[in-house]
This record gives C-alpha cells, sequence and structure tokens, in this order.
C-alpha cells in the first residue's frame, strides 16, 4: 500500500502520516526524514518532530536528503517519508535539480508499503521570482507522479483528512 498525504503547510500531515502507520502497521516503523538542519529554525523544528515521533514510540528514524529510494532499500517493509518539499529544496540546495526525474522515479520503484508526505502546491499566487517558480514546478510534478503510483491520496484541510483517490 501506497499513500500520499499532501496539504498546507501546518495542516496535521505528518501527525496524520504517523497515526496511521502505528494504527495499519504496529512497529517498528522506519521514519525518512528529508530534513536538514540548515538554520535554528530548521533544528527547533527537527528537533520538535524527533520528540513527537519518540514520544508515540516505535519508529526509526532513517536522516537521508537526497537518495529516497536507498533510505527505502534500508527501512524494511514500512516507511513514513517526510516530506518531499524538503526533499525538493535538498535537490536545489545541492544543485542536484538536473537528477530529479531520475531520483524520483528511483524513489517511486522503490516504494512498497509507505506513506509519503508533501505540500500540496498551486493553491495560492504565482511567486515573483524565477527560483521559487522552479521550486513549486518541481514539486507539483512530484506531487503528481506519487499521488498516480499511490493506492491512496489524502488531502489534509486544517488537520481534517479529505480521500482525494
Amino acid at each position: 500500500m501506497i499513500m500520499l498525504i499532501t496539504g498546507g503547510v501546518k495542516a496535521g500531515k505528518s501527525r496524520r502520516a504517523l497515526d496511521i502507520a502505528r494504527k495499519e502497521w504496529g512497529s517498528p516503523i522506519s521514519f525518512i526524514a528529508t530534513a536538514e538542519v540548515l538554520d535554528e529554525e530548521m533544528r527547533r523544528r527537527i528537533v520538535r518532530h524527533q520528540e513527537e515521533r519518540y514520544a508515540l514510540g516505535g519508529f526509526v528514524t532513517i536522516e537521508e536528503p537526497i537518495a529516497l529510494d536507498k533510505a527505502i532499500a534500508a527501512a524494511g517493509q514500512y516507511a513514513v517519508v517526510d516530506c518531499i518539499p524538503m526533499w525538493i529544496n535538498n535537490l536545489m540546495y545541492y544543485q542536484r535539480e538536473a537528477d530529479f526525474q531520475r531520483l524520483l522515479d528511483d524513489f517511486i520503484k522503490s516504494i512498497v508499503h509507505g506513506i509519503v508526505v508533501s505540500n500540496e502546491t498551486g493553491l495560492g499566487n504565482i511567486p515573483f521570482d524565477e527560483t521559487t517558480r522552479r521550486y513549486n514546478l518541481l514539486l507539483a510534478e512530484a506531487n503528481r507522479k506519487i499521488a498516480a503510483a499511490a493506492d491512496t491520496v489524502e488531502l489534509m484541510v486544517a488537520g481534517i483528512p479529505l480521500k482525494v483517490k
């Protein structure tokens, strides 16, 4: 089973993924974290998420900013991947955009039982700068491809899941 949970920033996507994983799979569950500490705010956010997973129990964290297929291979049978927007950030930060299609396709082929967390893009205005527009295009394409491969897609709105697929 592959599930995509998408929605706005802070809509409850990560918590929903953790709750579903614990309910459906038990433990241990691999949690593939794509975020890296690049500033103090991100450090605080990562610590908060680590504490949340620790409090829930049953999660083994695998940190992987780029090669999600390799993280899936190391994860075992069940994995939560959080999150695709940070993965896109990493590709841009490390100047790996040319590898986007291959890395995305390799990731999608590698998933057997997984919950993928992403942000929905395209619900707001068109950004004025080229870098942000490029980011939005990559994220939108990743979301479309993951959604096509997924058995289930949910859109989180204000903490409420809406079934899309």
